[in-house]
């Protein structure tokens, strides 16, 4: 009889160790064969927790992979290899994507938090009734400086930046239509000027403001000028607002002059594997919460009205970061300018770098 009850407890003991097995082989087979869906980003351009987040409330694993280029991105999506789901690019991007047919229509409604996003930033130039694209983060180009350093000075144009007082002290992003940018607006040109003459002029006018420039470079330019290694910038607004925000010791404006207004976007390449998990995807993004969240953590200005609302005031109300209607009327989006005239803005941008000393 003891023998007996042994067994039986043996056997009780081994079918729960089978059940446990199963279950946590059963619970690890689903993570690795389950859904998924390939998001190809910019790099830290959004809160990884959101990641975790939107895993667990969907059980949709993302394989999350960045870029650094829009061409990169563009490229790598159009040669294939990996089947993104979603994407970040720009609008000029959007635009060439969508006349190379690498983009899929949107079906609105089933991104029924489209509604939280501002009526101001929909329906661009680049990309009518948002057909191909949800705008994701916005802002515009112009001057970060140290009101310390320059307490007097005003910044209000790009001309402030060609004073000899400036000598060694600017940073610039590493960007050839920012760069050749400032100065086609400082001449009164477009940003999206292909005229050859206008390009030589701008080319010409840079080279006035070499002996300004301290350097031209990337995510260090944040740090360069909270240790004071130079004290003006040309940057991105999104670059700009954490170092004003945390700092009385900075400002930031938009010339006079014109900038650009950019746009980064979600959309679905037309190879994309799981539109289904897609669209949930981006529909997490935009509810109000989450983008919120992650407006916080990234640091650049949203579409969203229903986030940006819950916002502190003195960042959803600082015009900065948050231009008016009235204010974006002298703001430019880029438009693709197609391959020829994109590599002569980039030769003329290199060749501009080269020369700095």
């Amino acid at each position: 009889m003891k023998r007996v009850l042994q067994l039986v407890i043996v056997a009780i003991v081994v079918g729960l160790l089978c059940l446990y097995i199963s279950h946590k082989f059963t619970a690890k087979d689903k993570s690795k064969s389950g859904e998924k869906i390939n998001v190809y980003n910019w790099g830290e351009y959004i809160d990884p927790a959101l990641i975790k987040k939107f895993e667990k409330e969907t059980g949709i694993k993302v394989v999350y992979e960045t870029f650094d280029s829009n061409e990169a991105m563009e490229a790598k999506i159009r040669n294939g290899g990996t089947n993104y789901d979603v994407a970040f690019p720009s609008e000029y991007t959007v635009q060439k994507m969508k006349r190379e047919n690498l983009l899929l229509p949107l079906d609105h409604q089933k991104i029924p938090n489209m509604k939280n996003l501002d009526k101001n930033y929909l329906d661009m130039p680049f990309d009518r009734n948002n057909k191909y694209s949800v705008p994701y983060f916005f802002g515009t180009v112009g001057i970060v400086y140290n009101k310390k350093a320059y307490p007097h000075d005003d910044f209000s144009s790009w001309q402030s930046l060609y004073k000899k007082k400036y000598a060694n002290d600017i940073l610039l992003v590493d960007g050839a239509r920012e760069i050749m940018g400032l100065s086609l607006n400082k001449l009164g040109y477009s940003l999206n000027d292909n005229n050859p003459q206008h390009l030589n002029e701008a080319q010409q006018d840079l080279t006035h403001l070499e002996p300004q420039i301290k350097g031209v470079v990337g995510d260090e330019i944040t740090m360069m000028l909270e240790q004071h290694e130079a004290n003006v910038a040309v940057v991105w607004s999104g670059v700009a607002a954490p170092i004003v925000q945390d700092s009385n010791e900075f400002d930031y404006v938009v010339p006079k002059e014109g900038s650009n207004l950019w746009f980064d976007n979600m959309v679905i390449p037309k190879t994309a594997q799981n539109k289904k998990g897609a669209y949930k995807f981006m529909n997490f993004l935009l509810n109000e919460r989450n983008n919120k969240q992650n407006t916080e953590w990234v640091g650049y200005a949203t579409p969203n009205k229903a986030a940006r609302n819950k916002l502190p005031n003195d960042v959803k109300n600082d015009k900065r970061f948050y231009p008016s209607k009235k204010e974006q009327h002298k703001l430019e989006v880029y438009q693709d300018l197609g391959k020829q005239t994109l590599s002569d803005y980039n030769e003329r941008f290199l060749n501009f770098k080269m020369s700095l000393k």
